[in-house]
């Protein structure tokens, strides 16, 4: 995978889908910001995105992911990835439903993906070293490139999604605890259910993580 470090840009994952879009890069590749100046969270809202955390992104072909992965999915699956790459390095971060990381009850960072023909775009943002007042600052140290090398390296390995599921499975209580959005309406997951696809049933409605 190529590997592109930049001091700072506007916005990793809207930088590579511009350029995937002019036909200036090609799957597989990874773009390392220091600073963003409009960073994208999810539902189009900005990701503050101060020097100092960890914002990157990366597109790869879907024939480069497990063949048993859901595609509505994949945010749940490369979330889960990093999150079980800081947690063996002794963090105690865990992934609400379907897309952001948490320390306790606080967010510390995100994934969102976009799925462009038949490749995804995804962008990770996490905060190592500065977060607002709702949020918090990841519980250990750790070098950044080292994480965006040691997330990379783990999926390479095109670990499964049925591996992948088993663990968030036992997880997803915790996520239970909090609410998310569907559409515009903003919904609890106190009583959801998480089925093997990604998905929960909310009130009888099958609910998927789409982003």
């Amino acid at each position: 995978m190529t590997i592109e470090f930049v001091e700072s840009c506007d916005s990793t994952q809207t930088q590579i889908i511009s350029n995937l879009k002019n036909g200036i890069i090609a799957p597989p590749y990874c773009l390392v910001a220091n600073s963003q100046n409009n960073g994208v969270g999810s539902r189009g809202n900005e990701w503050i995105s101060e020097s100092g955390n960890l914002y990157f992104s990366f597109c790869v072909d879907e024939k480069f992911l497990p063949s048993d992965l859901p595609m509505s999915s994949a945010s749940i699956y490369f979330a889960f990835l990093m999150k079980e790459y800081l947690a063996n390095l002794g963090s105690q971060i865990w992934l609400k439903w379907p897309n952001d990381f948490y320390l306790n009850d606080k967010k510390i960072g995100g994934v969102i993906t976009t799925k462009i023909k038949n490749v995804f775009v995804c962008g990770i943002g996490l905060n190592l070293t500065y977060a607002p007042e709702f949020a918090c600052i990841l519980d250990i140290k750790v070098d950044k490139n080292s994480l965006v090398y040691g997330f990379l390296e783990n999926l390479e390995n095109k670990i499964s999604w049925k591996q992948i599921f088993s663990k968030f499975l036992l997880e997803f209580p915790l996520s239970q605890k909090f609410g998310t959005h569907s559409g515009s309406e903003e919904i609890s997951l106190k009583n959801a259910v998480l089925c093997d696809d990604g998905s929960v049933i909310i009130n009888n409605k099958k609910v998927y993580s789409l982003r």
